[in-house]
């Protein structure tokens, strides 16, 4: 089921702006190595710490015919939940990926998705577990807990094996053979018509290419709550302090 309140919320515009820089370096023939930084600003003047711009997922879709290395065997990577927190909070992935939810805290989790993307439901686990989702098909996945309430993530399953994660500076690195790409960007807070402006084609081999700097309307607001599994109004907080039998405290 789709919870439309909450995707609108991811939506909402606010109060920082978006710069982004790219360069594609040159590099041997067989392939580029791609960087660029994408920076959030705020627009508040009583803001005085720089925004963290981690969290931004860059990609490139190929465009005709690029050559592209032998398939490698099914990727895992692990999605932890410690201290109420889904670690990373984003992740990028390609098609095919298992992610692994490994349960760090003493307590019980419920992580699931029912957005737009791949839903899934891993009921009930217990700490010190873990359970498996293979994601099969591109999109971008919301992931909650189904008993805390301020637990979210999202994971973009990506088409292509070519993409990257923003580190906090805003920085980023991608490699891929020659060839023409369509690049694109996600960020959980800004509207997809925004994203959408900034998708472009881009040629791989190129001895430099830069472009623009754009502008971005980011929210700095709260998401507003969403809904449980159900699509119901979260209980009444549970008491963290009731720790599963068993488990260290």
């Amino acid at each position: 089921m789709l919870q439309t309140n909450t995707c609108r919320s991811f939506q909402s515009v606010g109060c920082a702006l978006l710069l982004l820089t790219l360069t594609l370096v040159p590099g041997v023939a067989a392939g580029e190595t791609i960087r660029g930084t994408l920076a959030l600003v705020s627009s508040e003047a009583r803001t005085a710490k720089k925004p963290d711009s981690a969290g931004a997922v860059v990609w490139l879709e190929p465009v005709g015919t690029v050559v592209r290395s032998a398939a490698s065997p099914q990727k895992v990577v692990a999605m932890n939940q410690r201290n109420k927190t889904f670690m990373p909070h984003v992740l990028a992935i390609e098609v095919g990926t298992a992610v692994d939810f490994p349960n760090n805290d003493p307590i019980m989790h419920n992580v699931f998705s029912n957005f737009d993307g791949q839903v899934f439901d891993l009921q009930l686990f217990s700490p010190q577990t873990a359970r498996r989702v293979v994601f099969r098909r591109p999109g971008i996945v919301r992931v909650f807990c189904n008993i805390h309430e301020t637990m979210n993530a999202a994971i973009a399953v990506l088409a292509t094996p070519y993409f990257a994660l923003t580190d906090g500076t805003g920085r980023f690195e991608i490699q891929a053979p020659a060839g023409d790409y369509r690049l694109q960007v996600w960020h959980e807070r800004a509207q997809p018509d925004v994203l959408a402006r900034l998708a472009r084609q881009v040629t791989v081999g190129a001895a430099s290419v830069s472009l623009p700097d754009t502008q971005i309307a980011m929210s700095n607001d709260p998401p507003s709550p969403h809904k449980d599994k159900y699509g119901h109004d979260y209980a009444q907080r549970v008491d963290d302090h009731i720790f599963y039998p068993g488990a260290r405290r």
